[in-house]
């Protein structure tokens, strides 16, 4: 992805056609595309212009960003036609993969956003990871004014072990490539960790268990995010000037698995992905990736949680600012 193309995201929350779902308020899970369509699907520029192709009420979308949607119906040349009488060829690479859309001749590239193909996005440091730790833990969190709960952090697998964890930061499988926890752990609040369970059982009811990525995090490693992420996508990191509700032990990054594969659920774009597919109310992906997404979401705000606007997995707990900004490491926390 051209990165410079990461102001273009903001209209994108206006334009949003959102899928029925499968709770109270949502109907039967969408059918899945036919497999025929998974290469056309994605994200396409020229010059400045950007396209995409959805699938949306089962069927393929041409979508210009800030602008028209037009339905494609495949014609007789293996072509497709729309309503507007704008011709759309697709051009394929050695692996299937559309590579390019010409739309009525103007040729469109497609577009690698993120993490493709159930991979990790990744970003170049714009500084060392060494030198950054070394500064991090040197550094003390912002001092803050006020009366404060006392930290309860609990353990999440301690509250319910079918809870999944994935802790990305725990590795070297996140987007910088380092490890940042000594141990695969997540603690939440205990009032935001009780929620969380909450929603989990009613997901249990649905099909489905949360996998955790994150929940607290320690104020220096929010540090380094934001030392070591390029200008132009600090939207997606928080300030460490100002703290982050995950430094409160009241943020959660998740996402869904089906119980009975014990597989992650496939969205809209990958976690911690710096890409317009990030935003919550993004209209790409296919009628099931969104039905997924707002599924989680219904799940998580039910029980006090609000979304993050640029981020589908971060959720905020109602109560984030009773708690003070922390920074004690996993091996310093006990269970429970």
């Amino acid at each position: 992805m051209n990165m410079n193309r990461a102001p273009l995201i903001l209209w994108i929350l206006a334009s949003c056609t959102v899928a029925d779902t499968s709770s109270d308020s949502l109907g039967l899970m969408p059918p899945d595309v036919p497999e025929s369509w998974r290469p056309i699907i994605g994200e396409y520029a020229s010059g400045s212009d950007t396209v995409s192709v959805l699938e949306e009420d089962g069927s393929l979308v041409l979508l210009f960003w800030g602008g028209a949607r037009l339905q494609l119906s495949a014609s007789t040349n293996g072509a497709f036609e729309t309503d507007s009488n704008v011709m759309v060829e697709m051009v394929a690479d050695a692996s299937g993969r559309t590579e390019m859309l010409l739309v009525d001749g103007q040729a469109f590239t497609q577009l690698s956003l993120g993490a493709e193909d159930g991979g990790t996005f990744r970003i170049t440091p714009i500084r060392a990871p060494e030198e950054l730790l070394i500064e991090a833990l040197a550094a003390s969190p912002p001092e803050e004014d006020g009366d404060f709960r006392p930290a309860d952090l609990a353990e999440l697998v301690a509250l319910d072990s079918t809870i999944l964890l994935d802790i990305r930061y725990a590795t070297t499988n996140n987007f910088m490539g380092e490890i940042f926890y000594s141990e695969p752990r997540a603690f939440l609040q205990r009032p935001a960790a009780e929620a969380l369970v909450r929603a989990h059982h009613w997901l249990g009811e649905q099909g489905y268990g949360l996998l955790i990525h994150d929940g607290y995090r320690p104020w220096y490693v929010t540090k380094m995010f934001w030392d070591a992420t390029p200008e132009e996508l600090r939207v997606f990191v928080a300030n460490p000037a100002n703290g982050s509700r995950h430094n409160r032990g009241c943020a959660v990054d998740l996402t869904l698995y089906d119980l009975e594969t014990g597989a992650p659920v496939t969205m809209t774009g990958g976690y911690d992905e710096m890409s317009p597919r990030s935003y919550p109310d993004y209209p790409g992906g296919t009628d099931r990736q969104r039905w997924h997404r707002e599924l989680l979401r219904e799940a998580m705000e039910a029980q006090g949680f609000t979304v993050y606007e640029a981020e589908w997995w971060h959720f905020d707990y109602n109560d984030w600012p009773s708690y003070r900004i922390g920074n004690e490491r996993f091996e310093q926390l006990g269970m429970g």
